[in-house]
């Protein structure tokens, strides 16, 4: 029988350890979560497309060619755009994202390097303020401020996320 062995941090080792202790043991635990990744199925489909583009010919209907102009236009695609998006979402290819999606996602990701933006210099001016001996005194309604706009920052962020994810999903 072979060993496998590996290194983790005495921390990690003490919680597997107890954690272990309620699942038969540190071996038995391990044996587990080996034949359980192992029995996983094996991804199909590259997660990342690779190669160069190939053409696919698709035939519709007049009234499936109105459907498709009216639900691509109501995300912001073209109807080729649409298409290919829905394809790489049942291929297990990275979230799709509309133009206006990519554009929310974008601000958010302004607002929240602003805000990290913000939350170093304030850390700087409080360390500076601490070496040369002064007390920092810290301003909990700006503390507040810049929590509220995290959390709706966040909210965005999840609203942003999930609702692409449930979209092509087919949930929405």
């Amino acid at each position: 029988m072979a060993l496998i062995s590996l290194r983790v941090s005495d921390e990690v080792a003490a919680e597997f350890s107890a954690f272990a202790a309620t699942q038969g043991g540190k071996s038995t635990l391990l044996r587990r979560l080996i034949a359980d990744a192992l029995a996983a199925p094996a991804p199909r489909i590259l997660a990342m497309p690779v190669g160069r583009p190939e053409k696919v010919t698709v035939r519709f209907r007049e009234s499936e060619m109105r459907q498709l102009a009216e639900v691509s236009h109501q995300r912001g695609m073209t109807r080729t755009g649409w298409i290919v998006a829905l394809v790489r979402s049942r291929l297990a290819s990275p979230v799709q994202h509309s133009p206006d999606e990519h554009e929310a996602l974008r601000a958010i990701v302004r607002e929240l390097n602003r805000i990290g933006g913000n939350i170093n210099q304030m850390a700087r001016a409080a360390n500076t303020s601490v070496l040369q001996g002064r007390t920092v005194e810290p301003d909990l309604s700006v503390i507040q401020e810049a929590k509220l706009v995290i959390e709706r920052e966040l909210a965005q962020l999840r609203n942003a996320l999930s609702g692409n994810a449930d979209y092509w999903d087919g949930q929405r």
